[in-house]
Order: C-alpha cells, then structure tokens, then sequence
C-alpha cells in the first residue's frame, strides 16, 4: 500500500515548484492523492479493514485541508494544479 521510494519520487519530479521541492502543498497533495487511490482500492478488497479506513479518512482530511490553504492563499497555483491533477 505504500508508496516506494521510486515512486514517490517520480511524484516529486513531476510537481515540484523547483529542485529539492518536497514540501510545497502541490507536491502534498499529489502524493496523498496517489495513497488515498492505494488505500481506497485496498478497501475494496478488504472491507473490514478499520485500521486502514482510519488512515484513509486522515489522508482525506488533510489533502482537503490543503487544498484550501493553496485556493486561500495562491489561487493562480490552486487554479493551474487543479486543472493538472483534475481534482
């Protein structure tokens, strides 16, 4: 369910603001994005799994808070990262 190394970095490349960019919200939000899809298709095959559905509700929670600091406080990059990612 986790992301690999390679996998998360492939992320990091694809949404970084600049070289060594791991923390910008777009890069967050693109990395939870891709859990929540791994966390969500576990969930269909394992639907008494609470432990895992705790941790999806907690992603949720913070990608949704993060798209509200990005469309509150940049909403030109909320604008064009939205659009990429099609959330």
């Amino acid at each position: 369910m986790a992301l690999s190394k390679d996998e998360k970095q492939k992320i990091v490349s694809t949404f970084a603001l600049h070289e060594g960019d791991t923390g910008s919200p777009e890069v967050q939000i693109a990395i939870l994005t891709e859990e929540i899809t791994r966390l969500s298709d576990h969930l269909k095959d394992h639907k008494k799994d609470n432990h895992s559905r705790k941790g999806l509700l907690q992603k949720v929670g913070k990608r949704r808070r993060l798209i509200q600091y990005l469309q509150a406080n940049e909403p030109e990059r909320h604008e064009i990262f939205s659009k990429k990612v099609k959330i």
